[in-house]
């Protein structure tokens, strides 16, 4: 025992003699090849990096894809719906659109969930730190901060919109408090998006300009707002049919219609407003912004070659005339032999059909033979030939960025909202005849009744958004998809490719993934699953 204590001796002896000889620097255990927790927070660009890691989590493969191999999540959230049909069950959207999907589904019921609360790891992380970046100035700290507020809000906007309850985190990452929390009532947590919101708008500038440009603004602060708004009135989440949440939703788009300095209107054309040359236009409040190298998407490999967001029938049909009447109209002039002769144009800048030209030729039924149709909106292809060096395009090689809020999606919320408030006004026909005009279809008749227009709005927002991944959310929060949602769907030929079925008891919310339940016994799983 006391010879190992004086071998002991001797190496601390040793020990305090390099000390006391030597550098200082050597006893400094501190890694040098990686940041730390309490060495990462000392810089402005550190700051920085932090949010920019906030906004990277938009392109995963849960929230609107582009990490991963062939993936555009933004894209596939269409085939949900009845607009188009996923062949492939990537991401298993295909199995939420049957009515099929449980806690083990995987794919994108996981995947959701999980990259959400990433999102709001980070941000809470941020919104914790920055602080410590003391020679950081005020005013770029206040900005940051309103970013991160509004990208936690819509992290935990998507994450009760499909699940629900869910637990509510603002505190960053930790294991030990965390891991076994309840959910908490979804309620609460839209309560908390609503005040980020409030703060992001207090905070952030009303535009970005230069190298900001795709921060999230003042106005998509205020635009998310009336998103959630609006979800929270309708149907679904208002069972009451409180008068005040409509006007809740209306005031707050009316305030983005009221933002002085922001230059929003709509964009001149409607096919041009999702070509990358037009990017970043005066129409666009946030999206999601993708640049080859350093991070595309394969939105342009999914719309022309995989075709896994394949248009349906039921969608073609949807368009009216150019008389602004439905093809089933006797007056509309739809003629069945020849069905896509003087449609409303929004069907042209959407998607491709037999007889079409794209890319410089004709197409026939079999060049996208999933359904006879292929989307164009979020490629660059349409009916020219592509330039060379576009025109085989692979994984993560395009650069459109993808739009989450836009202004013509402000003017139908304040018309769907203030109708369901006073009912037809002149306001609401103003806002809904602006992007009417844009692609020369007739105004809405004026002595349409509150119901009426009510139906008509919808539609509106149909062939609007087509494309945009936000009809499956409206089908869900008007309640109708048990309607729409259980029927065959077809392609362009009318032959059925498969059934689909709503449990209008179980699927107007996902499972909590079996995953996260199995990590956590106190989350409490939905009805059915």
């Amino acid at each position: 025992m006391k010879s190992n204590m004086k071998k002991i001796y001797l190496l601390l002896s040793c020990a305090g003699l390099l000390a006391a000889g030597c550098n200082k620097s050597l006893l400094d255990t501190s890694p040098h090849d990686r940041y730390t927790e309490e060495t990462f927070w000392k810089t402005p660009e550190a700051a920085n990096a932090g949010l920019v890691g906030c906004y990277s989590v938009l392109r995963n493969a849960g929230v609107y894809g582009g990490k991963t191999s062939n993936n555009a999540t933004a894209l596939w959230e269409e085939t949900l719906s009845p607009n188009a049909y996923n062949q492939t069950d990537a991401l298993s959207f295909n199995s939420i659109a049957r009515g099929t999907q449980m806690s083990n589904t995987g794919g994108i019921v996981t995947g959701r969930y999980s990259d959400c609360y990433s999102g709001i790891g980070r941000c809470n992380t941020f919104l914790a730190k920055v602080d410590e970046v003391t020679v950081l100035d005020e005013a770029s700290r206040r900005k940051m901060k309103g970013e991160a507020y509004f990208l936690r809000a819509l992290y935990y906007f998507m994450l009760q919109n499909y699940y629900g309850a869910v637990p509510l985190i603002l505190d960053p990452p930790d294991k030990t408090t965390q891991a076994q929390l309840p959910r908490t009532p979804r309620a609460e947590v839209v309560a908390r998006v609503l005040i980020d919101l409030d703060s992001a708008t207090a905070i952030l500038p009303v535009k970005f300009t230069g190298t900001d440009l795709g921060r999230a603004t003042k106005g998509a602060a205020m635009a998310l707002k009336a998103r959630v708004l609006l979800y929270e009135a309708s149907p679904l989440l208002n069972t009451a049919n409180d008068p005040a949440k409509w006007k809740a939703a209306a005031d707050a788009a009316k305030a983005v219609m009221n933002l002085g300095g922001t230059g929003y209107d709509l964009f001149a054309n409607y096919r041009g407003l999702f070509l990358q040359a037009n990017e970043n236009n005066k129409e666009v409040i946030f999206d999601v912004q993708y640049i080859f190298p350093q991070q595309g998407s394969s939105f342009d490999l999914i719309c022309t070659q995989y075709n896994t967001n394949a248009p349906l029938l039921d969608l073609a049909k949807t368009y009216y005339t150019t008389k602004g009447l439905p093809i089933t109209d006797p007056a509309s002039g739809y003629k069945a032999d020849s069905p896509y002769i003087r449609r409303d144009p929004r069907l042209y800048g959407t998607f491709t059909y037999p007889g079409d030209m794209y890319r410089g030729a004709v197409i026939n039924a079999t060049r996208f033979a999933i359904t006879g149709y292929g989307m164009k909106k979020y490629s660059l292809y349409d009916s020219a030939a592509p330039p060379k060096d576009k025109s085989d395009l692979k994984d993560g090689q395009s650069d459109i960025n993808f739009i989450v809020l836009r202004y013509a999606d402000v003017l139908m919320m304040y018309a769907e909202a203030q109708n369901e408030v006073s009912g037809p006004d002149a306001t609401i026909f103003a806002a809904l005849n602006r992007i009417r005009d844009r692609v020369g279809m007739p105004h809405f008749s004026e002595t349409l009744t509150k119901e009426a227009l009510r139906e008509e709005i919808r539609h509106e927002r149909r062939v609007e958004f087509a494309g945009e991944g936000l009809y499956y959310n409206d089908i869900r929060r008007w309640k109708t998809a048990e309607t729409v949602m259980n029927a065959s769907i077809q392609g362009y030929n009318a032959k059925n490719i498969e059934t689909r079925t709503f449990d209008k008891n179980r699927d107007y919310w996902w499972p909590i993934p079996l995953g996260e339940k199995d990590l956590n016994p106190n989350l409490e799983q939905n009805k059915g699953y």
